[in-house]
């Protein structure tokens, strides 16, 4: 009972450790919101007018902020579903038997009916042993929330959460928003440091009556640190967005810009790309009243996904398994997990040159292929 006990105190104490840059953060933000409301709009702004649009332009940027920081956060992570998992059966033979022709029988069955046209750089099934589930495309475990996570980009400190398919158009709208909070707020303040460069004279000397002008040494501080802590933010933040927005561009996530998944013939760093455009919608949807809002409309169930490369595989269907190519309505729209892959994906995949059939041809009627030299090979 004594080991038990401790390992539940240590896993309590690193859950509490693991809020702390959430804490840190938030503290950083509320202390701008002091700073800049408090001190500069009300305390130091003396124009009425400017002082307004300051306040409400302010807000409108800490809303938005605080909503896509707050569901990036509390969105948990997707997992697969139950027809990854093995079943008991399955799981005692793989426990049973050595890791031999048995278990590769085992994996093949499971896989031949799955949508999963990803390897390990050996040519082996994705497999993991402490989820126990073959792992669908782009699924990835966490040792931080120790389960697999579907579309997985990485698990971030500053959120306490993993970022993958149900929160990453929260996360870049996160990235977005945060940036614009920053610029803003130095692009506001740094007429106040600026003012005095402006005029003829002596500059220190135009910077001494400048600060002897603010109402009191509290808000000189505040004001002076508001600018740069605001600007550093503004720099780190932009370089992140910035490469983030390149990642969707090319339909990648920060695991696969590392390391490349790897298909049958090898492995390829665009096998997910489908042009910037559609690379777009998967991430934010069809509709783009929703882009901005930190609401789901993230296309496809995280579970499979269209790729470019399934084509180049003789033993694979000409479309994810059993994509129905019906064409939905734009305006029909679904809850939380929005749109299953296999409906919604196909809007992506009709104008596509790399799903359209062959002449004659017709849509094979199975769901994947089986690896003849399959082995569990646990990957992360």
């Amino acid at each position: 009972m004594a080991p038990s006990g401790s390992s539940s105190i240590k896993r309590s104490c690193r859950r509490v450790l693991y809020w702390i840059p959430v804490l840190f953060i938030t503290m950083i933000v509320g202390w701008s919101y002091y700073a800049y409301v408090i001190q500069l709009c009300i305390g130091s702004i003396t124009n009425i007018g400017e002082k307004v649009v300051c306040v409400v332009a302010y807000h409108l940027f800490f809303i938005m902020f605080s909503w896509a920081y707050w569901k990036t956060i509390f969105t948990t992570p997707m997992n697969p579903s139950k027809e990854f998992h093995l079943s008991y059966t399955d799981r005692e033979i793989l426990e049973r038997e050595e890791r031999g022709e048995t278990q590769q029988e085992v994996l093949r069955r499971i896989a031949k009916d799955l949508p999963i046209y990803t390897r390990t750089l050996s040519g082996a099934i994705r497999y993991c042993d402490r989820c126990q589930l073959v792992k669908p495309d782009r699924c990835h475990h966490c040792s931080v929330c120790d389960k697999c996570i579907l579309k997985m980009d990485h698990h971030c400190p500053w959120v306490n959460n993993c970022v993958g398919f149900s929160n990453y158009k929260f996360f870049l709208l996160f990235l977005a928003y945060s940036l614009l909070y920053c610029l803003f707020i130095a692009a506001t303040d740094l007429q106040y440091f600026i003012k005095f460069w402006t005029a003829d004279g002596n500059a220190h000397r135009r910077l001494k009556e400048y600060w002897n002008g603010l109402p009191d040494t509290q808000a000189k501080f505040h004001i002076m640190f508001l600018f740069f802590s605001a600007a550093m933010f503004s720099i780190s933040l932009a370089s992140l967005f910035g490469y983030h927005c390149w990642l969707v561009s090319k339909n990648r996530s920060t695991l696969e810009a590392f390391r490349a998944p790897a298909f049958r013939h090898g492995a390829d760093k665009n096998g997910f790309s489908l042009g910037f455009g559609k690379n777009l919608r998967q991430v934010f949807g069809d509709e783009k009243k929703y882009w901005f809002l930190p609401v789901f409309s993230s296309l496809g169930d995280g579970c499979s996904f269209p790729t470019c490369l399934v084509n180049q595989d003789p033993e694979q269907p000409s479309t994810p398994a059993g994509l129905n190519t019906t064409v939905k309505s734009v305006g029909d729209a679904s809850p939380f997990p929005a749109k299953p892959l296999r409906e919604s994906q196909s809007r992506l995949l009709i104008s596509g040159q790399s799903w359209t059939e062959s002449d004659g041809g017709h849509e094979e009627d199975k769901h994947g292929t089986s690896n003849p030299a399959m082995v569990i090979e646990n990957e992360t």
